[in-house]
């Protein structure tokens, strides 16, 4: 559910008290801990934290006109949702080792808090379902340059072709058509 707020102010202003009071909560972690150089606004209908213009001045790649996004926090129909792109960059292949992705979801687990994760999203019902600590450590982690570095080593990977381990096209098209195949009765007429 993407908010039609122009500024921050105006995306937690229309959110409802005890869902802005966990939003805010969230983002002030999100603020003390994030590299300075990355900037926070309004960026797909969320609260977005990028490298700005005048620091990576290409811009996101789907979008040059848009700032590189690093992260989002978003309060969702049913959830509030913060998304890393840095983990998910980091976790890449041909991009870097994932070891931070790694740590960030080994020192969740070591909370006792489940963790609900996707690819770089993170969604969370409750405050108490968030890992504060864990989160703040990993963004310090993700300065702009490194962070530019790894999108930048992410789209060199992507433009010569490579894609993740297991993933080779020719051998995965085949696989996939021999399961489907294997599923499916066949249709061919009995002699």
């Amino acid at each position: 559910m993407q908010s039609k707020a122009k500024t921050v102010a105006e995306y937690i202003a229309e959110l409802p008290e005890e869902r802005r009071a966990t939003l805010s909560a969230v983002r002030a972690v999100i603020k003390k801990r994030l590299d300075r150089d990355f900037e926070e606004g309004m960026q797909y209908g969320m609260i977005g934290y990028y490298v700005p213009h005048r620091l990576f001045p290409a811009g996101y790649h789907c979008d040059p006109k848009q700032p590189l996004p690093f992260a989002a926090l978003a309060a969702q129909k049913n959830y509030f949702s913060v998304y890393v792109m840095g983990l998910y960059i980091d976790s890449a292949d041909g991009v870097s080792d994932g070891k931070l992705a790694r740590e960030f979801r080994a020192a969740w687990e070591r909370t006792g808090r489940k963790l609900d994760m996707g690819k770089c999203c993170v969604r969370f019902k409750k405050l108490e379902d968030v890992a504060l600590d864990v989160l703040g450590d990993t963004l310090e982690k993700f300065t702009v340059r490194r962070y530019i570095e790894l999108y930048q080593t992410a789209l060199d990977s992507r433009s010569r072709g490579s894609r993740p381990a297991g993933k080779s096209g020719a051998a995965n098209d085949a696989k996939g058509a021999a399961r489907k195949s294997a599923a499916k009765p066949s249709r061919k007429a009995k002699a």
